[in-house]
């Protein structure tokens, strides 16, 4: 079972509102976004209940992407209360996602 959320354009800001989500700009056809889906599936489990994951499709959501400069995927975006407070383009490692969600909880 999945604990990640698919953003959309309809759910995006109400997500985001409060709180701490990390968020996947992210393609069907790009092989780096598959190569690091099973570390976000991990991050929603490890952090279920403090933090949430969530994965904008920029093929179904382009508008979010351009909103937030994304030009490379995947690109994550640390969020909290609304507000970009880290940012990760390409392949990242789970420890550097987790150290950056750990700093955004405190």
């Amino acid at each position: 079972m999945s604990n990640l959320t698919a953003l959309t354009d309809q759910n995006f800001q109400t997500t985001v509102a409060s709180g701490v989500t990390l968020v996947d700009f992210w393609a069907e056809w790009c092989g780096p976004c598959r190569m690091i889906a099973p570390v976000l599936e991990e991050l929603g489990v490890d952090y279920q209940g403090r933090a949430s994951v969530g994965k904008v499709n920029v093929d179904e959501a382009p508008g979010l992407a351009q909103q937030f400069g994304v030009s490379s995927i995947p690109t994550l975006l640390v969020m909290k209360n609304g507000q970009e407070v880290n940012r990760f383009v390409g392949v990242t490692a789970k420890g550097v996602l987790a150290q950056a969600l750990d700093k955004a909880i405190a």
